[in-house]
């Protein structure tokens, strides 16, 4: 690893596929070196955690704020801390890890591919790389990951009969500009994003490789692609009835079908137009992010290895359908969708990897919560999950949850301030003489007398809500406007 490999590191942030580890720890006497069974045991969780999501890298040295201070550590601990993965996990693991020096600084970069295993710490603690954050895993958790990952081998199957001539390698270069990476797209595909098995005499390319890159991406998988219907009224009918107005296939490479699928399905997104303040304005009636999402989502977490079916967005006079081939991968179920947790497992880490570095996966674990709140900053109702057969699918309604001047009065709040629950229970208060009980947020956010009172709280010390009387539980709103 030299300077310019360094380089690149640094002007990336930190995320589900890089992390930057110090050598020290800050105390009030100053800074001072880790005792090297501390810093080898934040190795093996970090490297751990990323084999058990998606791989990625991990560099010794530098400092989150991405100040390079290097690993003061004598020669026979830095040798503890490369064993590290190897000697504190189990199963043990392997990763690449390669030195660099910066002046007289001394670096480490470890660098893991998604595992087929679930690798743990002494202690039996499993961890799992979810953005910026590395969380120990619930052990419920652990045995349905355990499951999961013995179906997630399909993107990685190698091709024999795939050879470079088959992939479109501009595309590669058009990556490589993007992520800033001067390497030749061969040794992008390879050194990077490890979608080329070089383990054999000749280089053989991954099912990845082909989905993203294949100048013909239906020679080698025939339903990979996104199929959007318009459909007239509110339900399909077929035979004399059809009621297909409209039908999109869009069977590119996959580092482009998002941007091909979005440019052409958002001539179809209808605008609203709606009164607001004295002026008539135009309104999309379905939030941009939202539907995006969905589509995104579909794309990079859908089962590839069900090749008889496409993604399919269904469109409807009142709804958007997005149906993704493959139910949800534990250890993610629909009720922690529904619930907003901050969930993520990629059934194609590879190719998850490949889509986050082009800009489709920003928020990774943070995108079906957000889903929730443009949707009720629209004032419409939450997305839907549901599946059917071996489809797993996402509803996104265009009918109001709220009146015009219901939902001006609630986006004062904003949806960063309240959750959905408090913005329900600020609706029905608006309704109510801007006032509002205990009881009534239990009967109307579906939730317990303590989560309640603590929700209410947090109404209370945002300022947005204040007890009729000292130790009431009926309680005003603060109005803004």
């Amino acid at each position: 690893m030299n300077g310019e490999e360094i380089g690149l590191l640094l002007r990336q942030e930190r995320g589900q596929f890089l992390e930057f580890l110090s050598a020290y720890e800050y105390k009030k006497g100053g800074a001072q070196k880790k005792r090297s069974k501390d810093l080898a045991r934040d190795i093996a969780r970090l490297v751990g955690g990323m084999a058990n999501a998606d791989g990625g890298v991990v560099l010794i040295g530098v400092e989150p704020d991405k100040g390079v201070t290097g690993i003061p550590h004598p020669a026979d601990e830095v040798q503890e801390l490369i064993q590290a993965p190897q000697a504190l996990l189990t199963p043990p693991l392997n990763p690449a890890c390669q030195r660099a020096h910066l002046g007289n600084l001394l670096l480490l970069k470890f660098e893991v591919t998604s595992s087929p295993d679930v690798h743990r710490l002494a202690g039996s603690r499993a961890f799992y790389r979810i953005a910026t954050e590395t969380p120990s895993l619930p052990p419920e958790q652990i045995q349905s990951l355990k499951e999961s990952k013995r179906h997630v081998f399909y993107e990685r199957q190698n091709v024999p009969e795939a050879a470079w001539e088959d992939l479109d390698l501009a595309l590669v270069e058009s990556l490589g500009e993007k992520i800033q990476d001067p390497r030749a797209p061969k040794n992008i595909l390879s050194q990077l994003y490890h979608l080329v098995d070089n383990s054999r005499d000749r280089p053989s390319l991954t099912m990845s490789a082909l989905l993203l890159f294949a100048k013909e991406t239906t020679r080698w998988h025939p339903r990979c692609g996104i199929d959007f219907v318009k459909y007239e009224g509110t339900e399909r009918q077929h035979g004399s009835s059809l009621n297909v107005v409209k039908r999109i296939r869009f069977e590119t490479p996959l580092c482009r079908i998002i941007d091909e699928a979005v440019g052409r399905i958002k001539e179809h997104i209808r605008e609203r137009t709606i009164l607001h303040d004295l002026f008539f304005r135009e309104r999309l009636e379905y939030p941009t992010f939202a539907w995006q999402e969905a589509l995104v989502n579909a794309v990079a977490h859908r089962d590839y290895s069900l090749t008889g079916a496409p993604v399919e967005m269904w469109m409807f006079d009142d709804r958007i359908e997005v149906r993704s081939p493959g139910l949800p991968p534990s250890p993610v179920t629909i009720e922690q969708l529904r619930q907003q947790q901050s969930i993520h497992f990629s059934r194609n880490p590879m190719l998850v990897r490949v889509l986050a570095d082009l800009g489709y996966l920003k928020e990774m674990g943070e995108g079906i919560p957000r889903m929730f709140h443009e949707m009720d900053h629209h004032g419409l109702q939450a997305p839907e999950f549901s599946t059917e057969g071996f489809f797993f699918t996402v509803t996104l309604r265009n009918t109001p949850v709220y009146d015009e001047p219901t939902l001006r009065w609630l986006n004062q709040f904003g949806t960063s301030t309240v959750n959905v629950r408090q913005r329900r229970l600020l609706a029905y208060a608006y309704a109510h003489g801007k006032s509002f009980s205990t009881a009534d947020y239990q009967r109307i956010a579906g939730v317990d007398r303590d989560t309640a009172y603590r929700e209410i709280r947090l109404l209370v010390k945002l300022g947005i809500a204040a007890p009729l009387k000292p130790k009431s539980r009926t309680y005003r709103i603060i109005d803004r406007l």
